[in-house]
């Protein structure tokens, strides 16, 4: 199922729209001013920054769960998914700026185009819950890093009991180390989200990128020393019972979905952003496969929920923790601007409102405290959020998009089918999460 600029408005082929190499096409997260646009190179990493996050360091724990062979397959396949949906959002922007004196900045301008204010609302709804989802997963992942660096004898003691691990941090009240320190990164969240412009944080996400992929390469490196040294029983397939855990896990990991669109804009050529966007997919696939298939095979059925955890404590390894720690602590704020930038555009006529903000902040922590396994939130909310924004709503877009067209029943029947996997894969997927946070 290939995509190709030249085709034709026949019945078995893609309508897509020429290409506009209009600068004016910016990132709203940019001035309007003119800059040079991006070549082929600066926009193959700008696509690795958008989709690389935490949720790879989930994906061991999900092979261990469905199998290695069926993990494996279940990302290729929502790899191919999500480039699909991807260019649909592309060649429907590309379509509806032909036809009107308009320029789709984002994915909500494509949601207005199409819908009108419904289809703003819905993706601003979706934007809202994804965005605060990744945040609540950042703070689960501080905390229980740092308890398991800081506490590791009383978990390990609270494992072997098989009991909920407690603290006498705090004297002789119970409470366990993730509760203390999520709390204690409170309020200096509130500060960090306090900013009216994150221009200085801006870098910070280029420094996310770098020790993600930094920590990455560690974990791979000490996944084959171990794997040498001691023998695992692993196995290539589980149970189907598992089997929308793993798609949730697989769609949260392509996180950046909403970036396609400015990416495309600052395209230099836009005629070969496409291929420039499957590679990068491709690649970035590949290296998430390998993570999760040497995390799994290094520990087996002893993969924790995340896989840095497993590697014990050292000088390399605290580094390595401490890094992505300090990155995804940066990375909130960054992470909430948008959210507070669609509730401030509805609620406060776009003016600054800081108790809103604190508000947000609270709701995100007290998400966070009550769901203790960071792998299971990862699938929670690419089950409900992500296979929403990801999968039904840029094939439902596509579908409006071309309504004035003979877009073909070929093509009619793939985005019906999108949309119906899409909302399969949400109920399941949803379902599947709830019940293995619930059960713990």
């Amino acid at each position: 199922m290939g995509f190709d600029n030249d085709a034709s408005s026949s019945s078995n082929r893609l309508l897509i729209p020429p290409a506009m190499d209009d600068a004016t096409c910016s990132n709203p997260l940019l001035t309007s001013s003119p800059h040079p646009l991006s070549s082929q190179t600066k926009t193959f990493a700008n696509v690795f920054i958008a989709v690389v996050g935490a949720g790879v360091l989930g994906l061991p724990y999900t092979f261990m769960k469905t199998g290695w062979v069926a993990g494996s397959t279940m990302l290729f396949t929502i790899s191919l998914l999500t480039y699909y949906c991807l260019m649909l959002l592309v060649y429907s922007r590309r379509r509806l700026e032909g036809n009107q004196a308009c320029k789709i900045k984002s994915f909500g301008d494509l949601g207005y185009a199409v819908s009108g204010a419904p289809g703003r609302v819905v993706v601003d709804i979706m934007i809202v819950l994804s965005q605060a989802g990744f945040c609540a997963s950042y703070l689960i992942f501080i905390a229980n890093t740092l308890a398991n660096m800081i506490n590791h004898s009383d978990i390990t003691v609270a494992r072997i009991a098989g009991r909920r691990p407690i603290t006498n941090f705090m004297g002789n009240l119970g409470i366990e180390p993730k509760t203390i320190y999520i709390w204690a990164l409170f309020p200096f969240q509130l500060g960090l989200n306090s900013i009216k412009s994150l221009t200085h944080l801006a870098p910070l996400s280029i420094f996310a990128d770098v020790v993600d992929i930094g920590a990455m390469g560690v974990v791979m490196v000490e996944d084959v020393q171990i794997y040498l040294e001691q023998s695992t029983t692993v196995y290539a397939f589980t149970t189907m019972s598992v089997f929308f855990y793993g798609v949730g896990v697989s769609i949260y990991a392509f996180e950046g979905i909403g970036m396609v669109l400015p990416l495309e804009s600052e395209a230099a050529n836009k005629d070969k952003f496409g291929m420039t966007l499957g590679l990068s997919m491709f690649l970035i696939t590949l290296m998430y496969d390998l993570f999760g298939v040497l995390g799994y095979f290094a520990f087996g059925e002893d993969t924790r929920d995340i896989i840095t955890m497993n590697l014990g404590s050292g000088l390399v390894t605290n580094t390595v923790q401490i890094g992505l720690c300090i990155n995804l602590f940066f990375s909130f704020p960054i992470m909430m601007n948008p959210v507070h930038e669609v509730l401030e555009r509805r609620f406060s006529a776009g003016e600054f409102s800081i108790w809103r903000r604190y508000t947000l902040v609270l709701g995100v922590v007290l998400v966070a405290l009550f769901v203790p396994n960071f792998t299971d939130f990862l699938s929670l909310v690419g089950s409900s959020v992500c296979c929403i924004l990801g999968l039904v709503l840029p094939a439902f877009f596509h579908l409006r998009a071309f309504k004035d067209d003979d877009l073909g029943m070929t093509w009619v029947v793939a985005d019906v089918a999108l949309i119906i996997i899409g909302i399969v894969f949400a109920i399941s997927g949803t379902v599947s999460s709830l019940t293995e946070i619930i059960s713990r």
